[in-house]
Order: C-alpha cells, then sequence, then structure tokens
C-alpha cells in the first residue's frame, strides 16, 4: 500500500497560516497606504549619458511611480533583487512608472547594468539628499536598498509609502524558494558571478 507523501494535518495547519499571513498581509499594504501622501521636491538626477532626469519626468505616462533604492556595484545582495526586476519590467511599467537609482556615478552605472543585462529605466542620484531625504541613508551617508512609491498630481510629486529590502522579504522570489529547501537558505550568500557547473 503506498504511504502519502503529504502530512493532511500539516498541511491543514500551514494553508490555515497562510490564509492569516496573507490577510496580515494585506493589513499591512492598507498601513503603509494610510499615510497622508507628503509633497516632495522635484530632485533631479543624472541619466547613463550624463543628461538630467527630474524625478517628475520618470513617471512617463503614469501617475504612479516605484523608486528602487540600489545601494550600488559594491552590493551583490542589491544586484539580486535588480537581477529579478528585468522579468518584472513589463508588468510594472504597464501599472506604473520605474525607475532605479543608486549613488555611483552614471558611467558606472551603465557598465555594470550592461554586464548585467539591466533594460530598466537607471538614474544616478549621486549629489542629491534624495536617499537620505526617503528615509534610506543615515548621518554618515551609508544607504540601505530598498523602494519608495510617489503619486504625480498636476506638477506637484507625493511620497506615497516605502518598504525596505532584505533576505526574505517580499520582493525577490529566490528566498521563498530556498524557505522550502530541507536547510532553507542555509549559509547561502548571493554572488556576482556563479560556476555553470550543475
Amino acid at each position: 500500500m503506498a504511504t502519502a507523501l503529504v502530512d493532511a494535518k500539516l498541511e491543514k495547519k500551514t494553508a490555515k497560516l497562510e490564509k492569516k499571513i496573507f490577510r496580515l498581509k494585506d493589513q499591512l499594504a492598507a498601513l503603509h497606504r494610510k499615510g497622508r501622501p507628503r509633497a516632495v521636491r522635484d530632485y533631479v538626477f543624472r541619466t547613463h549619458g550624463g543628461k538630467p532626469l527630474r524625478l517628475s519626468q520618470a513617471f512617463g505616462r503614469h501617475k504612479d511611480l516605484v523608486v528602487v533604492h540600489n545601494m550600488g556595484t559594491g552590493c551583490p545582495y542589491c544586484t539580486l533583487w535588480a537581477d529579478g526586476f528585468v522579468s518584472l519590467l513589463p508588468h510594472l511599467q504597464d501599472r506604473a512608472g520605474f525607475l532605479l537609482v543608486s549613488q555611483d556615478p552614471p558611467a558606472v552605472q551603465k557598465k555594470f547594468a550592461k554586464s548585467r543585462g539591466w533594460t530598466f529605466p537607471m538614474a544616478s542620484s549621486a549629489g542629491t539628499t534624495f536617499f537620505a531625504d526617503m528615509g534610506f541613508a543615515d548621518t554618515d551617508g551609508n544607504v540601505w536598498p530598498g523602494f519608495t512609491t510617489f503619486r504625480k498630481s498636476g506638477k506637484r510629486v507625493q511620497r506615497v509609502a516605502r518598504r525596505f529590502f532584505g533576505p526574505g522579504d517580499d520582493f525577490c522570489s529566490a528566498w521563498h524558494f530556498f524557505d522550502l529547501l530541507a536547510g532553507g537558505a542555509g549559509d547561502w550568500r548571493p554572488k556576482f558571478r556563479y560556476s555553470r557547473g550543475r
């Protein structure tokens, strides 16, 4: 007689908890959106060609905008997240504008983006207080990864919400696959390059 591969009691327990987590995530998202939008200045970034790009221009045809705060070329974690945005880009841009910013100079960004095959819009926030003003930098200039959402009303740009990136969050699917491995993520860390051996 075949042995069931699924523990029915455990499945029922996990399904119940997953439903609860989904409800809590909905509540959390609603709380993030609940705060009163705050007007922000129209920051001027630099594109890979060195041309100025205003925050208000990054919306494109949309009223909403997602701006990713990336720590730059020295961070393999930020690179892991950004690699995942390539596939999501058409879906994201159908709903909102999308821009990734880091404090790397435009030429450094351009070279790194080409090496990664990144196709999303990027700009340099070097020389601005954008990271600090959005709550992604401390007084010593250390920056953190995450994203901020904005809404444009006429000529006014308003900050809506923000979230930080980190292992296990909802914005990088790799961690969720690792979660269900026998040893979880273990001591795995993202790298810029992996051996092709299987």
